[in-house]
């Protein structure tokens, strides 16, 4: 074997449990090293630069997740029709321009390299469908899928909790998020090489969960006309809890420090608690063979997940739950919700259909929806609610926003039962 066909030639890898756990290491690895390019610098708080009238945090915040929507519009159309073999090449590609903008971010001078971490966020936007499309598709792919949201969930913290210490050491919130991914470079390397010669999907594979195409500009309006009502309503969810997400995940250093936590570690506790749970929870669902049964089993996670959130809340409010298990709550209430959409929902839906599809599609048609979400609600808090706290404006909208959570979850609900009664493959 040459040195071309070693970084290039699938594995004969037939043992289903050695497969599973190669892919899901090799999943989970790449993209929680592309949380070290992307989530450090919330770790800062920027706190004496504002510009504009507006903290310098929330433009950065807002520039990335900018980014990070106009990647997942692009997304739509380019990671559904992105061939096999351009998948890891655009992995490395994508992660190598986001590090080269926080490098850019460290040079130039506040501020004027906020536009920076939007074209960090642009790059960075594109990998989680690069990533997910080498789980796509199979039998194993709800086990996998949790696996790699494990990653998103847990990933946030440790990186936060590694930029804090990185500033310990003296280096500027502006140079440490360069510094952070320079650091994760050579595994991100290594786990891409592992998806890379990863074998496909099995013949069994694809007679379970049908073939996974790339899609052209008619087949993705197709499928999204044929099913728009419940995926509206499902997208709107996915706005909602992207929103609840987002504060969360980016503003956790000034929720914490208000609640009077101030050690780097905290974030990597309660994320690691919260993804182990996420994970073994929806990642049982691999069990379910019968794809409408998983579907909806999706929707009742989903639906826990709704109620978790303002219960936790209450329960803090009220004194029964200390600080600590109040965020544990409401991120587990969250992500509850936000996995299934990350491919798990999506993954049995196309299987019921059996058309030409894939879950880059259908999931990058949500994220795009929610990033801009993100930025509504940001833009939203600092101009009509700037005399009140990050903490507080937390709780308000963990009450508010599952209540219309749970209405749209109802809609959907409806309109896919129906559909079932209607038709073999909805």
């Amino acid at each position: 074997m040459g040195i071309r066909d070693f970084f290039t030639q699938p594995l004969k890898i037939t043992n289903s449990f050695f497969l599973t756990l190669w892919l899901t290491v090799a999943a989970f690895g790449t993209y929680f090293c592309m949380f070290a390019f992307r989530k450090p610098f919330t770790a800062g708080t920027f706190e004496s630069m504002q510009w504009g009238g507006i903290d310098y945090k929330i433009i950065l915040v807002v520039a990335q997740i900018l980014g990070y929507a106009t990647a997942k519009g692009i997304g739509i159309k380019i990671i559904s029709e992105t061939r096999p073999e351009q998948r890891s090449s655009r992995i490395l590609m994508v992660i190598g321009a986001a590090e080269l903008a926080l490098i850019l971010f460290g040079l130039l001078p506040p501020p004027y390299n906020w536009f920076l971490l939007f074209f960090n966020g642009l790059a960075l936007g594109l990998v989680y469908g690069l990533v997910f499309s080498f789980l796509e598709g199979r039998r194993l792919t709800d086990l996998l899928g949790a696996g790699l949201c494990l990653s998103f969930i847990v990933a946030s913290g440790v990186v936060k909790s590694v930029g804090v210490w990185v500033l310990n050491w003296g280096i500027s919130e502006y140079w440490m998020p360069a510094v952070v991914g320079l650091a994760f470079s050579p595994f991100l390397v290594l786990f891409v090489w592992m998806l890379q010669v990863a074998p496909p999907p099995t013949q069994a594979d694809i007679a379970a969960r049908k073939p996974r195409l790339p899609m052209t500009a008619e087949d993705r309006r197709h499928f999204f006309k044929a099913l728009a009502p419940g995926l509206v309503a499902l997208i709107l969810i996915y706005v909602i809890i992207s929103m609840l997400r987002d504060i969360r995940d980016n503003f956790a250093v000034e929720i914490w420090r208000e609640l009077g936590i101030r050690t780097p570690r905290i974030f990597s506790v309660t994320e690691s608690w919260v993804g182990v749970i996420v994970t073994l929870l929806v990642g049982v669902l691999f069990v379910i063979s019968n794809n409408r049964k998983a579907f909806w089993a999706n929707l009742v996670f989903i639906a826990l997940g709704i109620l978790l959130i303002p219960f936790a809340s209450w329960l803090y409010l009220q004194g029964q739950i200390q600080p600590l298990e109040w965020m544990i709550g409401v991120g587990l209430g969250i992500y509850l919700v936000y996995v299934p959409f990350n491919g798990m929902l999506f993954e049995r839906l196309i299987a019921i259909r059996g058309e030409k599809a894939n879950v880059g599609f259908l999931f990058y048609s949500a994220d795009f929806a929610g990033y801009l979400g993100s930025v509504g609600i940001l833009v939203f808090k600092n101009f009509s609610h700037t005399d009140i706290s990050w903490l507080k404006f937390y709780l308000s909208i963990t009450y508010l926003l599952p209540l219309i959570a749970g209405l749209l979850l109802v809609i959907s609900a409806i309109y896919f039962a129906k559909k079932l009664k209607k038709s073999s493959n909805f």
